[in-house]
């Protein structure tokens, strides 16, 4: 052993400042390399201590949240981060009835006026094509933006609390992981793209299951082919199917990114139908673990429907979807920081 050349005390600011964010928009996970994620991922786990406490690298600063769609974990992850870090919060939860979108304002107007009131914003935005659009005209003109999660094919915020709750349990490891994204509905399965780009950055193999009538979007999987990333898609599969394929592959990892359909839209029902297919059952993963010796996570994006999977896996080994929650104060406090700057 031998002491290296770059031994030095920790020190949180120079990883913020490694990530390369400050300033930029978060947008799609493959604009970041594996050296700036993990650099966040550091920088997250630095701050966990100050979940409850907090801290004051971001004192002064403002963040504006600004959500067309409903959201609990994102937004109040969100809010709560910059709370912890001694910012302050502007809230629109409702804007396309509380703001000035009712009266017909473009989203670039809507962005380009928030911008003056805050450092920072969080949008969702049902529309991936409108939001994109506003962005790009932007073109810097305002506050950065991250990300809520853009109509079906970007949630990095999720993406990045995905794989850093999957680099903590596995020991900081992700580049020998494989990973099984898992729904009838790849199309519209936002959070298990992101989560894919976040993977194949850091190196992991994704195995798709999926319908082979609702494939992943061709904006993402061009993404992943021009990433280099390792991956291979299956499609049709039953429950046998599956967990033969979770013996065959050793996985180590199921993420279900949930149901998207609303409750009142008329395909929901055929989703459930089709959901049955990739149901996970105690069971079933008791069995991988006695062939393949380890013990399987599931992870889940939240909110999750009943005929998803065994909600006896709640307090069994393989959950790791509560656990997630426990770390997503920490790793949007440090994306934040990244973001707004602490330097």
């Amino acid at each position: 052993m031998a002491i290296t050349s770059d031994f030095k005390a920790k020190d949180i600011r120079a990883h913020l400042e490694a990530t390369g964010m400050k300033g930029r928009n978060i947008t799609f996970l493959d604009d970041f390399s594996k050296e700036q994620i993990t650099h966040l991922f550091k920088a997250s786990e630095m701050l966990e201590p100050f979940m409850r406490t907090g801290t004051n690298l971001l004192q002064g600063k403002t963040l504006y949240t600004l959500f067309f769609q409903p959201s609990t974990r994102t937004r109040c992850s969100h809010e709560n981060a910059m709370i912890r870090l001694g910012g302050q919060v502007i809230t629109e939860a409702d804007p396309v009835h509380n703001s000035a979108a009712a009266k017909n304002e473009s989203l670039y107007d809507s962005l380009r006026v928030t911008s003056k009131y805050a450092d920072v914003i969080v949008m969702r935005h049902p529309d991936d094509e409108e939001a994109l659009g506003a962005i790009e005209k932007l073109d810097g003109r305002g506050a950065p933006i991250i990300s809520g999660g853009y109509g079906h094919v970007t949630h990095p915020t999720q993406g990045l609390l995905d794989s850093y709750t999957c680099w903590r349990a596995f020991n900081g490891r992700l580049d020998d992981m494989k990973v099984v994204i898992s729904t009838p509905d790849l199309s519209r399965a936002r959070s298990g793209q992101s989560f894919a780009l976040a993977l194949a950055a850091m190196g992991a193999h994704i195995i798709y299951t999926g319908s082979s009538e609702l494939r992943t979007p061709e904006i993402v999987r061009r993404k992943l082919v021009g990433m280099g990333a390792s991956f291979e898609e299956h499609f049709d599969l039953d429950q046998k199917d599956h967990e033969a394929l979770f013996v065959e592959k050793a996985v180590d990892l199921v993420y279900l990114p949930g149901c998207s359909v609303k409750k009142d839209d008329p395909n929901r029902e055929d989703f459930m139908k089709k959901m049955d297919n990739h149901y996970l059952s105690l069971p079933m993963l008791e069995r991988v673990k006695e062939a393949t010796g380890k013990i399987v996570g599931v992870h889940h994006s939240l909110p999750r429907n009943p005929g998803e999977f065994d909600f006896a896996i709640d307090d069994s080994p393989h959950e790791i979807y509560f656990k997630a929650i426990e770390f997503s104060v920490a790793m949007r406090m440090a994306l934040l920081s990244s973001v707004v700057g602490v330097n």
